[in-house]
């Protein structure tokens, strides 16, 4: 369970250290050399930028090698500033002898002095700042994943506890289930019920990942708990010393000296993940900057033909059945909700869903906004909060989530998006559950470059106005 959701800390700390060890050469090399500080390096026979990366790249080797990337038992800012001036010394001992080896020795003493006093400060700074931020944010509940315990005894006490000792991990232990090993004395965390009530607690709760800490009793409900919660796309965690009850497929890795079998059901590519969400939030904030005017023209269209209010918004279940407000361009009359019940007839989706071609309810500008996609602009606001993805499956109705299948929830397994593989490729399918079976085709195929693909698709569905 390290490697999963250690990938956003160790990506954004090998980031820091790379563009900070960069930043800091070249405004070393400014201070030494001036403004024209590429030509004092070519001089040397160097090239100024690529020393630069050079040493960037060197600085994160070497502190990947001292292994300062790997979520430790027991971290400490000592025992991290220690290792960090050992992997200065190390540094600036391999430039010197390659400046020697390369025939750059004339470089000058006091920049490189300088350089490494200074690389060290700058790394031990940030990181306390990085770390500082990112326990500050999952204290707030940001970058958080929710995880069951199944036991309540002595070990699966232990074993939360050791989830929560390690807050880099952004996990956060909602309670237990009661098993076989009874309930441990002194239990910290609730009891939500016993492990027969585990898909209604799936259901009334927030649950992302599962830890099996049965006694041995109790093995033989590993099999029918992991084909549930891989129905429902639940990472299951089974903590073990070396024996534990076999399950086929997942991978084994060591966490606070104790091995746990990790099965991920759903996209597992945690730094994939990672350039999803950056690439979410880079593309969210730059297409909102870029679409005020147009946002301002929308608004200003729906107040004077349809009045107020110009925004709509409602609650959508999100991912592992967070729920949040969507929002979008106001294309319904307002007393629309109240008016569903007697269009249930008109209903063209066969399933957990709703949706007329010619909806009656529509105000003057809806028709146009609904067939352009301009009414669902504002979940770009989404998009940058962390509720929704660019790409994703349809964010559906808490009341459509209350008649889903098992199967139909696995789809929940993954942030909703604004656009999807059902939408480009069946928006006109009246079968809900074929819906449900692109979602989850999109899930199973996740990349970066699917949604790249399916981003592009999406233009035409938008210029042609195919939305509906």
């Amino acid at each position: 369970m390290v490697r999963r959701h250690t990938a956003t800390l160790r990506a954004a700390l090998m980031a820091v250290d790379f563009v900070g060890a960069m930043a800091l050469f070249i405004a070393v090399s400014i201070a030494r050399y001036g403004i024209e500080w590429q030509d004092g390096w070519r001089r040397l026979g160097a090239d100024g930028w690529l020393a630069a990366a050079a040493f960037g790249a060197g600085w994160v080797f070497v502190v990947w090698l001292r292994g300062l990337y790997r979520l430790r038992a027991r971290w400490s800012m000592r025992s991290e500033v220690v290792a960090l001036l050992q992997a200065t010394g190390v540094l600036a001992l391999t430039t010197i002898t390659l400046l020697f080896v390369i025939k750059i020795s004339d470089a000058s003493r006091l920049l490189i002095g300088v350089l490494f006093v200074s690389m060290a400060i700058l790394s031990i700074a940030s990181r306390i700042l990085l770390r500082s931020s990112f326990s500050a944010l999952r204290e707030r509940g940001y970058m958080t994943r929710n995880l069951l315990v199944l036991g309540a005894g002595t070990e699966a006490q232990d074993f939360a506890d050791r989830i929560e000792r390690h807050s880099d991990l952004g996990v956060r232990v909602i309670g237990h289930l009661s098993g076989a090993d009874g309930i441990a004395p002194g239990l910290t965390r609730p009891v939500l019920g016993p492990l027969e009530q585990i898909e209604d607690v799936f259901h009334a709760q927030v649950v992302d990942e599962v830890a099996v800490c049965l006694p041995v009793q109790a093995w033989d409900l590993v099999e029918p708990v992991t084909r549930l919660c891989a129905g429902e796309g639940k990472v299951v965690r089974i903590p073990s010393d070396g024996g534990g009850p076999r399950v086929a497929g997942g991978y084994t890795e060591d966490f606070d000296g104790q091995h746990v079998l990790s099965l991920v059901y759903g996209p597992d590519r945690a730094l994939g993940l990672l350039i999803k969400r950056v690439a979410d939030l880079t593309i969210g904030v730059g297409a909102l900057i870029l679409l005020s005017p147009l946002f301002a023209f929308v608004a200003m269209r729906i107040r004077a033909l349809d009045g107020s209010p110009v925004m709509f918004r409602q609650t959508r279940v999100g991912l592992h059945g967070r729920r949040f407000e969507l929002l979008k361009f106001r294309t319904m009359q307002l007393d629309a909700e109240q008016r569903l019940a007697e269009l249930e007839e008109l209903n063209e989706v066969s399933g957990r869903a709703f949706k007329v071609t010619n909806d009656p309810r529509l105000t003057r500008s809806g028709a146009f906004l609904r067939r352009t996609g301009l009414d669902e602009l504002p979940q770009l606001w989404n998009v940058v909060r962390g509720e929704m993805s660019l790409v994703g499956p349809r964010p559906p109705l808490p009341v459509e989530v209350e008649g889903y299948d098992v199967w139909h929830r696995r789809r929940l397994s993954m942030k909703p998006g604004i656009t999807g593989l059902w939408q480009v490729s069946a928006r006109r399918e009246p079968d809900f559950d074929r819906w449900v079976t692109l979602d989850l085709e999109y899930i199973d195929r996740w990349s970066l470059l699917l949604d790249f693909k399916i981003l592009l698709r999406t233009i035409p569905a938008v210029v042609n106005q195919e939305g509906r």
